[in-house]
């Protein structure tokens, strides 16, 4: 079994994740290899929150030139898990 925190990277800070706190979605990044009952139990333990639904969105890495010697290099690619909880649950760490 993998660790909670080893699960989840990071939460999304962008105004399209902030808008959906209301609607009680919150965004993380997990990692690559995590499925969606593993993310459930790493937010439901690291939290103490009740999950309602999990869905995960694999994004491909952007491909950068590299002008000085013209090269191809590629950022990573990551996966982002979608997150709703029970009515009246919250994640205090989005909260200002």
């Amino acid at each position: 079994m993998k660790n909670p925190r080893d699960v989840i990277i990071a939460p999304v800070v962008s105004e399209k994740s902030y808008e959906q706190l209301e609607q009680n979605v919150y965004v993380f990044k997990v990692h690559t290899s995590a499925s969606k009952p593993e993310i459930r139990r790493a937010i439901e333990s690291i939290f103490d929150v009740t999950v309602t639904k999990v869905n995960t969105l694999n994004r491909k890495g952007k491909v950068r030139r590299n002008r000085r010697s013209n090269t191809v290099g590629k950022r990573a690619d990551t996966k982002r898990a979608i997150v709703t909880l029970t009515e009246g649950d919250s994640i205090k760490i989005f909260e200002t």
